[in-house]
């Protein structure tokens, strides 16, 4: 079963799986389910979170909703824990934050056929932490729909983690 965090559907079932199946298939993708991302979820359901948001709400004001979900399921396409990036150890000394979103681009453009938009997605997704600004109104959406996924998940994960170790903490008491 495939679902993005705070909703209940089936993405397999949806429209949306269509316009990404064929990434969601792809080992490299897989791979992103092996590392920890926002604290409580893996950067591979952090990435189809951004995906399927971006995608809904592109599809709501009639963009280009297909570009929106394939750059959303790559925009974090690189393969390091980000607590181990080494800023020193980068050519131009960038922060993680300005540094993935090129890793991610170049990565993500060795592996598939992107358009210039997915392009323009991926590698502005943090803008604006990345110094240039983003040429599509998806690029801005990307950027914003990014956050959210971070916030939900960190705030809806977190919360049920936390109420676990409670729940847990209380059986222990009265034991």
């Amino acid at each position: 079963m495939l679902h993005a965090t705070g909703s209940k559907k089936e993405l397999t079932v949806h429209a949306y799986y269509d316009a990404v199946s064929d990434l969601l298939a792809h080992s490299d993708v897989q791979a992103l389910k092996q590392f920890r991302h926002h604290r409580y979820t893996t950067r591979f359901q952090h990435s189809l979170n951004v995906s399927y948001y971006n995608f809904l709400i592109c599809r709501f004001f009639r963009w280009d909703a297909v570009s929106a979900a394939r750059a959303g399921l790559l925009h974090d396409l690189y393969f390091y824990e980000t607590e181990e990036y080494d800023r020193t150890a980068s050519p131009d000394q960038k922060s993680h934050s300005a540094h993935h979103p090129e890793v991610a681009a170049q990565n993500a453009m060795n592996r598939f056929s992107l358009n210039s938009r997915e392009i323009d997605m991926i590698s502005k997704h943090m803008w604006p932490v990345t110094p240039q600004k983003p040429n599509y109104k998806e690029s801005y959406v990307i950027t914003l729909v990014d956050k959210y996924a971070a916030t939900l998940e960190f705030f809806t994960l977190g919360m049920q983690k936390m109420m676990a170790h409670l729940r847990r903490k209380k059986m222990a008491e009265s034991v």
